[in-house]
């Protein structure tokens, strides 16, 4: 996600107050989040979820909701997101 440099500590604050929630989500295992080492107006989030049905959940939960709309008025450029399937995992 790429915002508004200056929007950058709002979205941090959001996200302080979210993070366990999202992480305590049904099927969710795990959340990071991740900042580009050369442009720190960009952050990934990272979750890890049991199944697709559970992340599906979650994206239509009232907490995604409220999440993403605090979120999005934050961006200088649309946002992109993967769903990925473990291909290998190795130690």
């Amino acid at each position: 996600m790429s915002f508004e440099p200056s929007l950058v500590p709002a979205f941090l604050e959001l996200f302080e107050t979210v993070k366990e929630q999202i992480a305590g989500f049904e099927g969710c295992r795990g959340l990071t989040l991740l900042r580009d080492a050369h442009q720190p107006n960009v952050l990934f989030t990272y979750s890890l979820w049991e199944s697709e049905v559970h992340l599906n959940k979650y994206r239509f939960s009232e907490l995604f909701k409220n999440t993403w709309e605090n979120t999005k008025n934050k961006f200088n450029d649309k946002p992109i997101a993967w769903s990925l399937l473990v291909e290998q995992q190795v130690k």
